[in-house]
């Protein structure tokens, strides 16, 4: 004993006296209970680390940071450290790929924000941007530490600049199960997607009370940032959930179709659904008449592997329909007109659902396929006056700027600049096909004829005078005949036409030119 001493080292009980002190600080840093997570039981919600253990793989969880506490000594805060300062930070799996997590812990202080909260958070978001996996972000925050004063606000600035600095590099995913306001709500935005639990999870700039105040408007926590209102109105939210674990499910199969990083290729599955698989249900989808809707979620099911199709943000500018689904395997990135709303005419709300979901696309080498049927973009002064030349022009930046395979199928309608701005052959599709039923125009027949018709009314009906210009002009085989669609094929050959495509166009090189970065109209 007398050697291990004079040599600095410590004998075997006092060994095992420090390893019984290590556990019984981890353990009363990770099972403090008491009232406050019996409170946060008591609203419906589970505690950090529950929602971290349900999320991930079991037992793949590592914790980090577990003993970091604050170092304020203002107003009372010197008497209240506790272990992990309000955030729990740590890795873990996801269906055996790696992620990092925050999970914000309501139960101390409300989960507010301070400087080693921070800290915590923006460790685990530079690890996953150097080791190149998903990051995701469990939010449950009364938003800055009052207490630590402007330390709080660098704080959540910190945690921004790296929501940037992943941007495009790693997926960022945030779940919003509790309260989100203020400053907080800036960084799920920035992330990829946001998930939210309706009637507990709510995102707001300024609260009820102080919109009162100074609007005299009255209005509740759910009225103003609930999830319905996000995955509706304002478009902030990409999915709304029930419960947490459906949320969480959510999170796990969105996190099946992407790459682990912006190096990466999507994960490949071993197809179950025949690549040459025909649908002759197809053939008969378009109704006869030209104005009858029809639903294009049906088309893109009987195309995409065993129907197989993950919409998202389907409650928002639900004229265009965006999520993911695999082809022979592959993830792709599907975007889709839907006639059963305003005909599938793009609208302010749906030209920035589709820029940004085709940038997030191209952004991780996920495929694009575009199911065209559009009349155009919406008419009226609403839509004029909000910007829809601005918003509208998203949308075509974001084709004209994707690099990945752009595979383009125009089902019925594609008139006037519309058919441009969706993934045409001039914005760098690299394969557009069309059904028979294909109407590629400056305009619709009606119109058209009204246009041109003009002091030839007695020589022919109007009837005649469309019927004359949909054999004319309103097919595919002019612009075929341009080289501006490459195949015109029958509706029910559309999955292995498109398979045979991305397979063409998977080892696709395309050197953008040399600048910073280009200027997309916000």
């Amino acid at each position: 004993m007398a050697e291990q001493a004079a040599e600095g080292r410590a004998g075997p009980g006092e060994n095992e006296r420090l390893i019984n002190q290590l556990r019984k600080r981890r353990h009363d840093a990770v099972h403090r209970g008491g009232e406050p997570e019996r409170q946060q039981r008591r609203r419906g919600k589970l505690t950090a680390r529950e929602r971290i253990r349900r999320l991930l793989d079991p037992e793949s969880f590592s914790e980090l940071d577990t003993f970091v506490t604050h170092r304020s000594g203002q107003f009372d805060m010197a008497e209240r450290r506790v272990a992990g300062d309000g955030v729990v930070t740590g890795f873990g799996t996801v269906e055996g790929r790696q992620v990092f997590v925050f999970s914000h812990d309501a139960s101390f202080m409300g989960g507010s924000l301070g400087e080693a909260f921070a800290e915590k958070v923006c460790k685990v978001m530079e690890l996953a941007e150097r080791t190149g996996c998903p990051v995701i972000g469990i939010n449950d925050s009364a938003g800055a530490r009052i207490q630590e004063g402007v330390v709080s606000l660098a704080g959540y600035a910190d945690i921004f600049y790296r929501n940037v600095r992943c941007s495009g590099v790693v997926p960022q995913l945030s779940v919003v199960a509790g309260p989100c306001t203020g400053g907080a709500v800036y960084s799920p935005a920035i992330t990829d997607f946001t998930f939210m639990v309706r009637k507990v999870g709510y995102m707001f700039i300024t609260g009820p009370e102080v919109v009162r105040v100074t609007t005299g408007e009255e209005v509740d926590f759910e009225q103003l940032g609930g999830a319905d209102v996000h995955s509706q109105r304002s478009g902030v939210a990409h999915f709304e959930s029930q419960t947490e674990d459906e949320a969480f499910a959510q999170v796990r199969r969105v996190l099946s179709f992407l790459p682990q990083n912006s190096s990466e290729r999507p994960p490949e599955r071993h197809p179950t659904d025949s690549p040459q698989r025909a649908d002759p249900e197809l053939q008969t989808i378009i109704p006869d008449s030209h104005r009858e809707p029809y639903e294009m979620r049906e088309v893109i099911r009987r195309v995409v592997d065993d129907g197989d199709f993950l919409e998202v943000q389907p409650l928002f500018a639900p004229n265009l329909l965006v999520g993911f689904a695999r082809l022979d395997g592959l993830s792709v990135g599907v975007v889709a007109n839907q006639p059963r709303h305003l005909a599938g005419a793009l609208d302010i709300g749906a030209s920035v659902k589709g820029a940004r979901f085709v940038r997030f696309c191209d952004a991780f080498n996920i495929p694009l396929v575009t199911l065209v049927d559009v009349p155009g973009f919406l008419p009226g002064s609403d839509q004029e006056h909000g910007g829809i030349i601005r918003h509208g022009a998203k949308l075509l930046y974001a084709y004209a700027e994707a690099t990945v395979p752009k595979l383009t199928v125009i089902t019925r309608k594609a008139y006037g600049g519309a058919y441009d701005v969706m993934c045409s052959k001039h914005l760098g599709a690299d394969y557009n096909c069309a059904w028979p039923t294909a109407e590629i125009a400056v305009m619709g027949a009606e119109g058209a004829v009204r246009f041109l018709g003009r002091g030839r009314s007695g020589e022919h009906s109007e009837e005649e005078m469309i019927a004359e210009y949909r054999e004319q002009f309103a097919n595919p085989y002019h612009a075929a005949e341009r080289g501006y669609v490459d195949d015109i094929i029958e509706p029910r050959q559309t999955r292995p036409a498109l398979i045979r495509a991305l397979r063409m166009a998977g080892g696709k090189r395309v050197e953008p030119p040399r600048r910073r970065h280009g200027n997309i109209p916000l």
